[in-house]
């Protein structure tokens, strides 16, 4: 038996939540007395591929097919059940993004697997197999079970930290074709965003909401966040309003991260807002009013007039990266 973690990658490259799934995989299969089988599909080279094995992962299967260059939900789940299938896989993992809930639900039914998402934690117990997720927005918790023989677990970004422990690894090359008929996405233009951090990579992320008063008043702002190396977002009201780009709404109905730092500047912190950023690591929120909700969910806050605030901010960052 195995527990089979996929894996994407970006344009051959793994990122930071590649590692995190491979470190969660590799605990519980150390809890089910199993190992960690990983799935790569589309070109990686091999020393990419062997960054894994630093982190748990005892075999790693590499699929290269020109047919599956182009991420597409049916084909992909085809790909993964049989992989799973042939790995005697009793559990698998998958982020808790946007590909990963697509994937998820069609594997549950090929595979007749009970699925547990945005999971954040270990297992609590691996007999009956029950699992720990935030729910109602992270306002409360819950405790599922999965009482099918195969279990589909999504990790919520961000919460696991990466453990390495170094395996001696097995690289298979595995040639598998994908169903005929599945592969119904065709992508005529790609482009690439450049010279901008994106928001659902960045581990720090400085957001503004109405309580900047006008599109005139970012300045303070995007200088802050190029100094920490940071994104910028911004709340629904605010690119509804046209000031910032849809591409930087954060919430419920746009990115749900998780960084390791999102500072909250003039927003009030609206519960579907919240959803959207209540799995980030710290909060920091500034804003006029002491009774704004995002207080609450904030570890730090700052009561106070912004256009007063982030000049002192920036000054301060300048003068301790000067140091």
């Amino acid at each position: 038996m195995s527990v089979l973690v996929f894996l994407e990658n970006w344009d051959g490259k793994f990122k930071k939540l590649s590692f995190e799934l491979i470190s969660y995989a590799a605990k519980v299969a150390e809890m089910l007395d199993d190992k960690a089988v990983v799935l790569s599909i589309g070109k990686v080279d091999s020393s990419e591929l062997e960054k894994l094995a630093a982190f748990g992962a005892s075999k790693i299967i590499s699929i290269e097919n020109d047919l599956l260059k182009t991420l597409d939900d049916q084909a992909y789940a085809g790909i993964i059940a049989e992989v799973a299938g042939r790995s005697n896989a009793k559990v698998l993992i998958l982020a808790n993004n946007n590909t990963g809930k697509a994937l998820a639900p069609r594997l549950s039914v090929r595979l007749r697997a009970g699925i547990a998402s945005g999971v954040s934690k270990l297992p609590l117990s691996t007999d009956p197999f029950t699992v720990y997720k935030k729910v109602y927005s992270g306002k409360a918790f819950a405790h599922v079970t999965i009482k099918t023989g195969i279990k589909i677990l999504t990790l919520a970004q961000n919460s696991f930290d990466l453990v390495e422990s170094p395996q001696s690894f097995v690289l298979e090359k595995m040639d598998l074709q994908p169903e005929a008929g599945l592969m119904k996405t065709n992508v005529k233009d790609v482009q690439k965003q450049t010279g901008k951090i994106l928001i659902s990579d960045a581990d720090i992320v400085v957001s503004g909401g109405r309580g900047m008063k006008s599109p005139e008043n970012w300045g303070p702002l995007v200088e802050l966040a190029q100094l920490l190396g940071a994104a910028t977002a911004c709340s629904r009201p605010v690119s509804d309003e046209g000031w910032r780009s849809h591409d930087e709404h954060t919430g419920q109905t746009g990115k749900i991260i998780a960084p390791n730092l999102y500072i909250a500047i003039g927003i009030s912190g609206a519960t579907q807002h919240l959803a959207g950023i209540s799995s980030s690591k710290f909060i920091v929120a500034i804003n006029t009013d002491k009774d704004a909700p995002v207080f609450e969910a904030a570890q730090y806050g700052i009561i106070g007039d912004a256009a007063k605030i982030l000049p002192k901010l920036v000054e301060a960052v300048k003068e301790m990266k000067s140091k």
